[in-house]
């Protein structure tokens, strides 16, 4: 018999009691040899200023094999072990949405960069308004991406890409985004550019981000001055003021952007040195994703090729889409009213939301002929 001690398996400490008694026995076969596995502990004695006495409790696991399979279970099964359980651990691992915190926050004790919360977003490209061509196409893009570390490597480009998505409010831009996460199982940073002081505390926030994550900043265009020759459109063409202006609400919204604006030291430069400067190789497999509503108010230095690599439009809905949302809210796969709301369609522009509230039931009175007949 052998004896491994310390042989962790991926499972968090917390867990222990829950998963493993102490000096419980699990068998198991690989390749026709069985092995044996039992759970252990040591309480080991520690010098204390306290009355209590302490101790330092170390735990691991005994594995036990005939001697003659000593060859297969030191060279093949540990590492299969702990190749599946690394797998393991990935796939039960809770992902996170991170937010970054203020720079003038980032002092004191226990100051973090990051504040995150569990991401539990239902979006999936299977609910998503798009056509499916278009789906699919993304959902490839994001395959070859996330198996390109070696592919990358070998080109000599550090091991992210770069995706902008941009069309009307309305198109699912923060949902596409959602089902990014949800497709390839990883974590989101959504990045509030206005609280980040300057360009040094930007590449700090970089570096504390982790692989198998998509750094987000939406609404790139109304986040910093960072839009080249944009033009701030205060006035209508009469010189009066803006609906915006009128509204209190709004107006007071705007105030804070611009506030935001003008407290940050964040420039142009510096954003394109954090998607594709030297800092940006720090860590791999980390997609970075630009929203707007308005594309052409953008640098073109933000958005070429080899900053953001796949330029992704989300239109106005068209009936494959409908039909797609027609599916999730109503469980419909056709109707005798899809006819006339297809030829409505072709004349309308509408949003993706503005489907999706329609096709929502507000009560239980309403049915699936009440909602399609807000189309009308």
């Amino acid at each position: 018999m052998l004896r491994i001690s310390r042989l962790r398996l991926p499972v968090k400490a917390s867990l222990w009691s829950s998963s493993w008694d102490d000096y419980e026995e699990v068998t198991d076969v690989f390749n026709g040899v069985k092995v044996w596995w039992s759970s252990s502990f040591k309480a080991t004695p520690q010098q204390s200023l306290s009355y209590f006495p302490v101790f330092d409790e170390r735990r691991f696991f005994t594995l036990k094999f005939h001697r003659s399979h000593r060859e297969i279970i030191t060279e093949k099964y540990v590492e299969h072990v702990l190749k599946e359980g690394k797998e393991i651990a990935v796939r039960n691992r809770q992902r996170k949405l991170y937010t970054n915190n203020p720079s003038d926050n980032w002092s004191g004790w226990k100051s973090t960069k990051w504040s995150h919360v569990v991401f539990e977003h239902p979006a999936t490209f299977d609910s998503l308004g798009m056509e499916t061509k278009k789906k699919e196409e993304i959902k490839k893009d994001l395959i070859k991406f996330s198996k390109g570390k070696n592919y990358y490597a070998k080109i000599g480009k550090a091991w992210k890409r770069g995706y902008l998505l941009y069309g009307p409010p309305g198109t699912g831009k923060s949902t596409m985004i959602a089902a990014m996460a949800n497709f390839l199982d990883y974590d989101v940073y959504d990045i509030e550019l206005t609280t980040v002081k300057d360009n040094s505390d930007l590449r700090k926030l970089l570096i504390e981000t982790t692989g198998k994550s998509i750094i987000v900043i939406e609404d790139i265009d109304c986040s910093l001055d960072l839009t080249g020759q944009r033009k701030k459109r205060e006035k209508d063409e009469n010189g009066d003021e803006t609906d915006e202006e009128k509204d209190p609400i709004s107006k007071k919204k705007k105030e804070g952007k611009e506030e935001g604006k003008r407290s940050s030291k964040v420039t142009l430069s510096g954003l394109l040195n954090f998607i594709d400067g030297i800092w940006s190789a720090c860590g791999g497999e980390r997609i970075i994703v630009f929203t707007t509503n308005y594309v052409d108010r953008l640098d073109p230095a933000l958005i070429r090729r080899g900053r953001m690599d796949k330029h992704i439009e989300m239109s106005y809905c068209c009936f494959e889409a409908f039909k797609v949302l027609a599916k999730n809210y109503l469980e419909l796969e056709s109707h005798e009213l899809f006819g006339k709301i297809e030829e409505l369609m072709g004349q309308t522009e509408i949003s993706p939301a503005d489907v999706a509230e329609n096709l929502m039931p507000k009560s239980d009175e309403e049915d699936v002929e009440t909602c399609l007949k807000c189309f009308d």
